[in-house]
C-alpha cells in the first residue's frame, strides 16, 4: 500500500486532483477532513477544533486502509493542519506538532492557480497565500519530507501529480 498526500495552500487543486489520481491508478481517497469539519461547525476555528480535525483525518486514514487498497490519496494530513494552527494562532501547536507525518509522497502545490472562495477558505491574497505555502514548506522541511512540487496550470499539475505517483508505484499507466 501506497499513501501520497497532496499538501499545499487553499485553492490550488488539492481536492480537485486527489480523485482524478485514484481514477488513473485505482485506489480510495481519504478527503480533506477539515473541510468537511467546516462546512458542519464553521471556520471559527479553535486550536481544540484542529486538534478534532487532526484525530478525524487519522480515523478517516485508518479506516481507508482496512481495504487494503493499492494507494491511498489524502488530501491533506498533519502537516497541513499544522501550518494552519501557524496561521491562524501565530505560533506552532506542540500537540498538532508531536503527531507523526507518514505518507509515502507528498506534492506539495504551488499557491500559482486563481484563488476561489468556496465558503470555507480564509486566506485568499496572494500575499497570506504565499504565507501559508511558505508555513508548509517549513513544517516539510522540519520533519524531513522531500516533496515534490506541483505548479503550473490544471493540466500541468495533473500530469506532474501522475508522473510522481506513476514513479512511486513503479507504475508506468
Amino acid at each position: 500500500m501506497i499513501r501520497v498526500c497532496l499538501t499545499g495552500a487553499e485553492s490550488t487543486g488539492k481536492s480537485t486532483l486527489a480523485p482524478r489520481l485514484t481514477e488513473r491508478f485505482g485506489g480510495v481517497v481519504v478527503p480533506e477532513y477539515g473541510r468537511l469539519y467546516a462546512e458542519h461547525h464553521g471556520t471559527d476555528f479553535t486550536p481544540e477544533d484542529l486538534r478534532r480535525i487532526a484525530a478525524g483525518h487519522i480515523a478517516a486514514r485508518r479506516q481507508a486502509e482496512k481495504g487494503g487498497p493499492r494507494l491511498i490519496v489524502e488530501d491533506t494530513d498533519i502537516v497541513l493542519t499544522c501550518a494552519w494552527a501557524e496561521m491562524l494562532f501565530g505560533a506552532p501547536d506542540p500537540e498538532l506538532e508531536a503527531i507523526p507525518a507518514s505518507a509515502d509522497l507528498y506534492l506539495l502545490f504551488s499557491p500559482d492557480v486563481s484563488w476561489v472562495d468556496d465558503g470555507t477558505r480564509l486566506f485568499g491574497s496572494d500575499e497570506r497565500r504565499a504565507w501559508f505555502h511558505r508555513l508548509i514548506v517549513d513544517g516539510l522541511v522540519r520533519r524531513g519530507i522531500s516533496a515534490v512540487s506541483i505548479a503550473g496550470d490544471w493540466e500541468r499539475r495533473y500530469a506532474d501529480a501522475v508522473a510522481a505517483v506513476a514513479a512511486r508505484l513503479g507504475d508506468g499507466r
